[in-house]
């Protein structure tokens, strides 16, 4: 019977658990997800829970505030001007707080999210850290098939 090592090509069910007891994300009544250890579709946090579960394990983890997401980082807490705003984005778009508004990432590649914490006249305050940062989250999973 396969276990999950390192670089496993896995489908799964999984279900990540708010503090609050609700989902944030399940794939138990959809299909199953597939994804490779090692390539960032989890957090390495998550990941580790999943090292060494053989094909067909169901487990459920607690992972405690801070673990999963890592802690809330004052420095990810910014203002962006209207002027950098406009440039990046419709201009149409109104913003209110609360959306989440996605940016290219500083290394040109990627993409990175941001909350609107504050509206200014002429700067938006936005909050990089991931919404479950500093918080306690609980981990279901069902491996389906590790390869």
């Amino acid at each position: 019977m396969s276990t999950v090592q390192p670089g496993s090509f896995l489908t799964l069910h999984y279900r990540l658990i708010g503090p609050d007891g609700a989902d944030v994300v399940s794939t138990f009544a959809a299909s199953p997800a597939t994804l490779t250890l090692g390539t960032g579709q989890l957090t390495p946090a998550l990941e580790a829970r999943l090292l060494g579960l053989a094909e067909g394990a169901r487990a459920r983890f607690e992972l405690p505030a801070g673990e999963a997401f890592g802690e809330r980082e004052p420095a990810m807490i910014q203002r962006v001007s209207r002027a950098l705003l406009a440039r990046h984005s419709d201009p149409q778009e109104v913003l209110a707080v609360g959306d989440a508004v996605e940016f290219p990432a500083p290394d040109g590649v990627g993409r990175v999210a941001g909350v609107v914490r504050e509206l200014g006249e002429d700067s938006v305050l936005f909050d990089f850290n991931h919404p479950l940062a500093s918080q306690p989250v609980g981990f279901e999973v069902h491996v389906i098939g590790v390869m």
